[in-house]
């Protein structure tokens, strides 16, 4: 099972951050940030693990190795209500709109089109 430490440095990469605008989003210093990927803080605080949990768009139970994969972790990762409305609206729209809003997220549309909803 990976570490915490590992995971924290898989999602970081993943996610495109580097270890300042990790930090910076915690309010830790840099060296610190560098400290959980390695291993050498071994007693990150819970609500650290919740806030890298958010950056990362990921459970904190992923991050803490209770959940096998990512996608699992993502799936049981709570959405705000905020995020529930976006989604709920993206739902609703038609194609175009569809296609505008991945467009301007940058998100590659690879859909089966006997899926379209």
């Amino acid at each position: 099972m990976a570490e915490i430490n590992d995971r924290i440095k898989e999602r970081r990469l993943a996610a495109g951050k580097t270890l300042l605008e990790v930090s910076e989003f915690l309010g830790v210093k840099e060296a610190t940030a560098q400290r959980y990927e390695s291993g050498e803080i071994k007693n990150i605080k819970h609500e650290t693990i919740v806030s890298l949990a958010k950056l990362f768009n990921c459970s904190p139970a992923y991050l803490m190795g209770w959940e096998a994969d990512k996608k699992e972790a993502v799936n049981n990762f709570p959405l705000s209500d905020l995020e529930k409305e976006i989604i709920t609206a993206y739902r609703r729209t038609d194609e175009i709109g569809k296609a505008c809003v991945l467009r301007t997220l940058g998100v590659e549309e690879k859909r089966d089109s006997s899926k379209m909803a």
